[in-house]
């Protein structure tokens, strides 16, 4: 997935505070900035666009700002804006609300309303402070414009929950975009909104103004990373993945009939994805596969083998010979493999 990059450091530093009041004109975002190093304004933004979603990764000095009714009339403003603050302390302003957002928060506006907001870096705004941005428009989200008033420059946690889910979505995606491809970019979009939605509702008065099939693809996203972060966990099974979030053994299964999966078939599934990987990896190359299976929650070799054949057509003995044999010639010198060849 491709990114634009945007780094006043091209430009001479008289040039790029003005270098970087012009980036902003261009999004939905355009505010009067105010900062004390107007004189050399070393920024950078990253731009990453997932169709209905644009995303911005950002770190700039210290600053404080003001999105006026003037300023609303000049630029796109029929959509919202999330901000998870990465390093340094936000102060939001909207509505006569206040959040003050320290690393791991979020914070949403509404971008056709007034608002004011500074970021200072640390160590007394002498280091950067950075961010991650979305724009969001107002008919992506499937909550009733009026009832998401209460939380407009409002603190809400990235470090627990849903938050948590949405916090780690946005800086991996912003962080190793590389790793997606382009047409990965509508449904990476549906995930992220399908989170930010259900985390909006559980901070509303009543979570019932989140559509059920979103809260159920939310609740989806969070098992399966409780699932991948507890795959060496042998011990791991549908009653300890429906007890750590809260819901029956019969709610899992039923959030899992829509995938034509079950939550078993998942298990397996991601842990011999993880054997495979480490079966190939060269670095791994002298583990005993006894040794890969057991990190990844098979106790059973007999199992372990017998589960990897079905999956893959082959044993797990001989896809990590093939691998490696492979990854071998690949990174010989070419005298020796010339030399091979010759015999």
């Amino acid at each position: 997935m491709k990114r634009h990059i945007f780094d006043t450091e091209q430009v001479p530093a008289a040039d790029r505070f003005g270098l970087w009041l012009d980036m902003l004109a261009q999004t939905p975002a355009l505010m009067r900035i105010r900062t004390e190093h107007a004189d050399d304004f070393v920024a950078r933004a990253e731009f990453l666009d997932l169709g209905p979603i644009q995303l911005i990764r950002h770190r700039y000095p210290s600053l404080n700002g003001v999105r006026s009714r003037k300023l609303i009339e000049r630029s796109d403003a029929d959509c919202y804006l999330l901000a998870l603050t990465l390093s340094g302390t936000g102060i939001a302003d909207q509505d006569g609300q206040r959040g003050v957002c320290r690393p791991g928060d979020f914070t949403f506006y509404d971008c056709a309303r007034p608002q004011e907001l500074s970021h200072h870096g640390d160590d007394d705004g002498r280091e950067p402070a950075s961010s991650i941005v979305a724009f969001v428009p107002y008919d992506a989200l499937p909550l009733p414009h009026r009832r998401l008033a209460p939380l407009f420059a409002a603190q809400m946690s990235g470090t627990e929950g849903i938050g948590a889910l949405l916090a780690n979505y946005l800086i991996q995606l912003t962080g190793h975009p590389e790793q997606y491809h382009a047409a990965d970019a509508e449904r990476l979009a549906g995930v992220g909104l399908d989170l930010l939605s259900t985390m909006l509702g559980r901070h509303l008065f009543s979570e019932d103004a989140v559509p059920t099939e979103v809260r159920r693809r939310a609740l989806l996203n969070q098992i399966r990373s409780h699932v991948r972060q507890h795959l060496g966990d042998v011990a791991l099974s549908p009653r300890l993945i429906a007890d750590a979030h809260h819901i029956s053994v019969r709610s899992l299964h039923r959030i899992f009939e829509a995938e034509e999966s079950t939550v078993a078939a998942y298990i397996r599934d991601e842990r011999l994805g993880r054997c495979r990987r480490d079966l190939a990896d060269p670095a791994l190359g002298d583990r005993p596969i006894q040794l890969i299976a057991g990190r990844w929650g098979f106790r059973d070799k007999a199992h372990f083998s017998r589960a990897f054949r079905a999956a893959y057509g082959e044993t797990p003995q001989a896809y990590r010979a093939r691998h490696l044999e492979t990854a071998r010639i690949v990174n010989a010198p070419a005298s020796m493999v010339n030399s091979e060849r010759t015999y």
